[in-house]
């Protein structure tokens, strides 16, 4: 029997996606931080149902969130969960920090250095969702 990293690791891929009670709203504070909308699906009534955005290699899908699921507390810097974006440099981490939080976005971690050598900066956007920028490459 081989191994899940042998059958489809070569081939995975991981995508995100967040649900957000004013699609519209959301799809705006995107943009502001460089995202463009590449693919959008309506129900019957014009409202979207789905909808996928892009920045670099990065795709996240959207949805509506018509029941209000709510967000993780802020506990100190942290909600517990979210997003990392993994930018070119530190000016760019700086940069994308500005737009977020002109952009309605909360401040959480101003831009700083790290102990690890990296840029890093994180805001909730407007509806709570955590997102942390940095230089730092995983894996």
């Amino acid at each position: 029997m081989s191994s899940p990293e042998e059958e489809y690791g070569a081939t995975a891929d991981l995508h995100a996606y967040l649900g957000y009670e004013d699609v519209a709203a959301a799809l705006d504070w995107l943009a502001a931080v460089g995202f463009r909308l590449v693919a959008r699906r309506d129900s019957a009534d014009g409202e979207m149902v789905h909808g996928e955005v892009r920045l670099g290699s990065v795709v996240l899908m959207i949805t509506g969130d018509e029941v209000g699921h709510g967000r993780p507390a802020l506990l100190g810097s942290s909600t517990g969960g979210g997003l990392y974006l993994c930018l070119p440099t530190s000016a760019a981490v700086d940069q994308w920090f500005f737009r977020a939080v002109a952009a309605g976005g909360t401040p959480v971690i101003e831009p700083e250095e790290t102990a690890w050598g990296a840029r890093r900066a994180r805001v909730l956007d407007p509806e709570g969702h955590e997102w942390s920028a940095g230089t730092y490459r995983p894996g």
